[in-house]
Protein backbone atom coordinates (compact mmCIF):
# COMPACT_ATOMS: atom_id res chain seq x y z
CA UNK A 1 0.00 0.00 0.00
CA UNK A 2 0.87 3.57 -0.66
CA UNK A 3 -0.13 6.92 0.58
CA UNK A 4 0.65 9.92 -1.92
CA UNK A 5 -0.12 13.62 -0.94
CA UNK A 6 0.13 15.92 -3.84
CA UNK A 7 0.34 19.37 -2.16
CA UNK A 8 0.39 21.38 -5.67
CA UNK A 9 -2.72 19.31 -6.92
CA UNK A 10 -4.45 19.14 -3.39
CA UNK A 11 -4.89 15.37 -3.75
CA UNK A 12 -4.65 12.63 -1.54
CA UNK A 13 -4.42 8.89 -3.11
CA UNK A 14 -4.06 5.88 -1.37
CA UNK A 15 -2.77 2.72 -3.23
CA UNK A 16 -4.10 -0.90 -2.40
CA UNK A 17 -2.53 -2.62 -5.20
CA UNK A 18 -0.72 -2.17 -8.06
CA UNK A 19 -2.81 -2.74 -11.51
CA UNK A 20 -4.35 -1.06 -14.61
CA UNK A 21 -7.36 0.91 -13.96
CA UNK A 22 -10.04 -0.50 -15.83
CA UNK A 23 -12.74 1.82 -14.41
CA UNK A 24 -13.47 4.90 -12.40
CA UNK A 25 -16.06 5.45 -10.13
CA UNK A 26 -16.69 9.17 -8.32
CA UNK A 27 -18.87 7.65 -5.66
CA UNK A 28 -19.29 11.43 -4.06
CA UNK A 29 -18.06 14.42 -5.38
CA UNK A 30 -14.14 14.67 -4.79
CA UNK A 31 -13.88 10.91 -4.00
CA UNK A 32 -13.01 8.58 -6.75
CA UNK A 33 -12.84 5.04 -6.58
CA UNK A 34 -10.43 3.04 -9.06
CA UNK A 35 -10.75 -1.01 -10.38
CA UNK A 36 -9.18 -3.25 -12.88
CA UNK A 37 -10.85 -5.31 -14.93
CA UNK A 38 -11.94 -8.14 -12.66
CA UNK A 39 -13.52 -5.11 -10.22
CA UNK A 40 -10.96 -5.17 -7.93
CA UNK A 41 -10.35 -1.87 -6.14
CA UNK A 42 -6.88 -0.46 -7.20
CA UNK A 43 -6.85 2.81 -5.35
CA UNK A 44 -8.87 5.97 -3.71
CA UNK A 45 -8.34 9.27 -4.66
CA UNK A 46 -9.48 12.09 -2.38
CA UNK A 47 -9.48 15.82 -4.38
CA UNK A 48 -9.61 19.03 -2.08
CA UNK A 49 -7.90 16.96 0.74
CA UNK A 50 -7.04 19.98 2.35
CA UNK A 51 -10.91 21.02 2.77
CA UNK A 52 -11.43 17.39 4.13
CA UNK A 53 -8.71 16.04 6.06
CA UNK A 54 -7.83 17.89 9.35
CA UNK A 55 -3.93 16.94 8.78
CA UNK A 56 -3.35 15.38 5.26
CA UNK A 57 0.56 15.27 5.64
CA UNK A 58 0.15 13.45 8.65
CA UNK A 59 -0.18 9.40 8.68
CA UNK A 60 -0.95 7.60 11.58
CA UNK A 61 -0.66 3.48 10.99
CA UNK A 62 -1.87 0.77 13.29
CA UNK A 63 -2.64 -3.04 13.37
CA UNK A 64 -5.54 -3.51 14.81
CA UNK A 65 -5.35 -6.71 17.67
CA UNK A 66 -7.18 -10.20 16.57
Amino acid sequence: MKIICDKTTDTLSIILRSGKVAESDEVRDGLIFDYDKSGRLLSLELLDASDQVSKPRAIEFALAET
